[in-house]
């Protein structure tokens, strides 16, 4: 166990690549097991959540072998388990994910409830109720088990726009028997590199990006090479950075059309970049300014479905607005105990109102001042290095572990990047 210790005040100046997209590459790993030959996928982010998706693969009795470059060669020939060991369940939130291929493939999965991020109520009567359309029965007693003797296409309108959801019906759906209408679906770019790496592996699915996907079910799925995509919520993360400790950053190997709804909300806490093919670069030199609605009103900065602003960016946000002159309300829609890690902004000096779970009002800027922090999850950590980095004295951040599932060596990036920031271990 480590600790990070933050010694802010030090604008960040360098060039990056972004790495792998974390929520695409966790469902991917996971479509692995629909076939028994051999899959590689390449730009694997280097995390905590993709070693345990793997570990919990190897528990079933496929092999993950390591071809350096971030990628991996998985085959899931001689699956020997259909049961999630309870330790690896906990430890991460996409265990739910292998629910829909291990019941299309085998017929039956067991686990206990996945763990992840606490940020409140994370239903699961999604997944749930589309697999049971799908043909899957569905037993909860402290445990899930999902058995189905046959899976058969059907007309799916999943109650919530769920992404996990939604990659779970995909993933049964592509073997189930005749065709399948998945409404309301979700679309993000991560749902995307699951539907376009289930085509290389034979799927027939069509309506990618949209919210209603359409899959013919086939006999059988075979090995495939896919490239995972980059991950918009790291550039934001980074972006953000940049933005709040008035530095600067170069970062390559973004997609255009990811960056649409980051635009839109950062410009509206005045920052800006150049994009140049696929590289943007962000100045030290932005307004740092909310741009007021028509009629001089506060901004909202509020999250959606995709092609709306991330909720996984409202953090990242609210911490950034804390650096920007004038106010602007934060309002994360999704989950009630998301913003509550604003209290340890407001006491390193933030100006922020929290009007209730969902909603908090930001008046900067403000300057902060170094304190002790714990991640709650996430998203949250990653918020709590920005204000540490912004912040004046050196902060200790506890629980880094929680940052470390989504960011790929954050420490060394960070160094690399001019950042003050080193590792301890928590017995020191």
């Amino acid at each position: 166990m480590h600790e990070y210790l933050i010694e802010g005040g030090f604008p960040i100046k360098g060039t990056i690549t972004a790495s792998g997209n974390k929520n695409s590459a966790l469902p991917c790993v996971a479509a692995t097991l629909l076939t028994a030959e051999p899959v590689i996928l390449h730009n694997v982010p280097e995390i905590e959540d993709i070693a345990v998706m793997l570990n919990i693969l190897q528990s079933f009795g496929a092999k993950a072998t390591n071809l350096g470059n971030h990628s991996w060669k998985i085959e899931a020939k001689d699956i020997e388990s259909c049961v999630i060991p309870a330790e690896l369940s906990k430890k991460i939130r996409a265990s739910i994910l292998f629910a829909g291929p291990m019941v299309a493939r085998l017929g039956k999965a067991e686990m206990l409830p996945p763990g992840g991020d606490v940020i409140g109520r994370r239903r699961l009567d999604t997944h749930f109720i589309a697999l049971t359309q799908l043909g899957a029965q569905v037993k909860v007693n402290g445990h899930f088990v999902f058995t189905a003797n046959k899976l058969r296409g059907a007309d799916i309108f999943l109650d919530e726009c769920s992404v996990t959801a939604t990659e779970n019906a995909l993933m049964a759906a592509v073997l189930a028997e005749g065709k399948t209408t998945i409404t309301n679906a979700a679309s993000e770019p991560h749902i995307q590199d699951l539907c376009n790496m289930l085509n290389a592996m034979g799927a027939k699915i069509t309506g990618i990006g949209s919210n209603i996907l359409y899959i013919e079910g086939v006999e059988s799925l075979h090995g495939c090479e896919f490239e995972i995509g980059p991950d918009y919520m790291e550039i934001g993360s980074y972006i953000g950075l940049a933005a709040a400790t008035h530095g600067s950053i170069t970062i390559n190997g973004i997609k255009n059309l990811d960056m649409r709804p980051l635009k839109v909300g950062f410009a509206k806490l005045g920052i800006s970049w150049l994009q140049d093919g696929e590289s943007i670069s962000v100045s030290s030199v932005q307004e740092m300014k909310t741009n007021a609605d028509v009629g001089t009103k506060i901004p909202k900065i509020d999250d959606s479905p995709w092609p709306g602003f991330p909720p996984d960016l409202t953090s990242i946000m609210t911490v950034v607005a804390t650096q920007v002159e004038g106010t602007v309300l934060i309002f994360e829609k999704m989950f009630e105990s998301r913003m509550f890690f604003v209290d340890k902004l407001i006491s390193m000096g933030a100006q922020i109102t929290l009007c209730d779970p969902h909603r908090a009002v930001v008046c900067g800027p403000s300057p902060l001042h170094a304190d002790h922090l714990v991640s709650p999850d996430v998203r949250a950590g990653m918020a709590m290095v920005i204000a540490a980095m912004v912040a004046h004295g050196e902060s200790r951040i506890s629980n880094v572990y929680q940052i470390e599932r989504g960011y790929e060596k954050l420490v060394e990036r960070l160094q690399s990047l001019g950042a003050h920031i080193k590792i301890v271990n928590i017995d020191e």
